[in-house]
């Protein structure tokens, strides 16, 4: 099993030497939160809190995913970064591409791409984009992203977009890979589909059983068994080394963790709090699978 470190609600100020010593303890990844704005009054409820509240404010600090990650990457040289999970129905596919490969290139192909179809109507309808039909535009975004990253010429012509042959260089040395968040039905039939893994939100141990064991089944009737997969899961309520390991049995492959009590923790604190996680439970299973 490998370990994400999780980032969100973290000062702007505190990520470069986080991922210095998240690095140096082990950790294999760093998961990249994403929120465009706040908007004073939303149309739709959070889905991932009981009551559908949100649980941060207007003065929460979200940086944007791709600058984080290059920022992190000047001063790392081995851990990956992905985020979880980018909002894709605000933004245009070609202009995130360009972004996307070139944090891809800059981290030395340490950048994964997680994605969302975002749950605001209102960060869809102030960024220019519909919200009813975000799962078609999302398809052919994530299908127009993985052809530019690929290199040479590329022309796409959809129902949601259209252009003709352009090429973005540099391109990644190798596949961005993408994974598919979200915990509904398309959600995870899209994943099943056309994913490289797929990525949760705060999930307890059965309900994520239940989930990877669904996945598995799509996975399987779209003839992609043997295709490698990735679940990233924030699985709360197995602590401990038993709990990690029962969360590898099911098939987790990578666990996300945020090894701090407090959101407002100091940086020296949260160092310590990383140091102390890994001589607890990233040396203990270092060797499981």
């Amino acid at each position: 099993m490998r370990f994400t470190l999780g980032i969100a609600l973290s000062p702007l100020d505190q990520l470069t030497e986080l991922a210095r010593t998240a690095e140096e303890c082990g950790f294999a990844s760093i998961a990249l939160p994403d929120s465009l704005f706040y908007s004073e009054h939303v149309s739709a409820s959070y889905p991932y809190t009981p009551d559908g509240s949100r649980f941060w404010n207007a003065d929460t600090p979200w940086p944007d995913p791709m600058v984080a990650a290059a920022a992190m990457g000047a001063v790392t040289s081995r851990i990956r970064f992905y985020t979880q999970v980018l909002k894709l129905d605000p933004r245009n596919p070609l202009l995130l591409a360009r972004q996307i490969g070139s944090v891809a290139v800059m981290t030395g192909n340490r950048f994964g791409l997680g994605v969302g179809l975002g749950w605001s109507p209102e960060e869809s309808h102030w960024c220019g984009t519909g919200f009813r039909d975000r799962g078609a535009r999302a398809d052919e975004a994530i299908d127009i992203i993985r052809r530019v990253l690929a290199g040479g010429m590329v022309s796409f012509h959809g129902k949601h977009f259209s252009f003709e042959k352009l090429q973005m260089s540099p391109a990644p040395t190798a596949p961005v890979p993408f994974y598919i968040g979200g915990h509904t039905e398309p959600a995870l039939k899209r994943a099943a589909r056309i994913g490289d893994g797929w990525s949760s939100a705060m999930m307890r141990f059965d309900d994520l059983r239940e989930t990877i064991t669904h996945l598995t089944e799509l996975r399987a009737a779209h003839g992609r068994s043997e295709t490698p997969f990735e679940i990233q899961a924030v699985c709360i309520d197995r602590p401990g080394l038993d709990g990690f390991r029962q969360q590898a049995e099911i098939g987790v492959t990578d666990a996300i963790v945020v090894p701090w009590r407090r959101f407002d923790a100091s940086l020296q604190e949260k160092r310590d709090a990383l140091h102390r996680f890994a001589d607890k439970f990233i040396t203990p299973l270092s060797g499981t699978p």
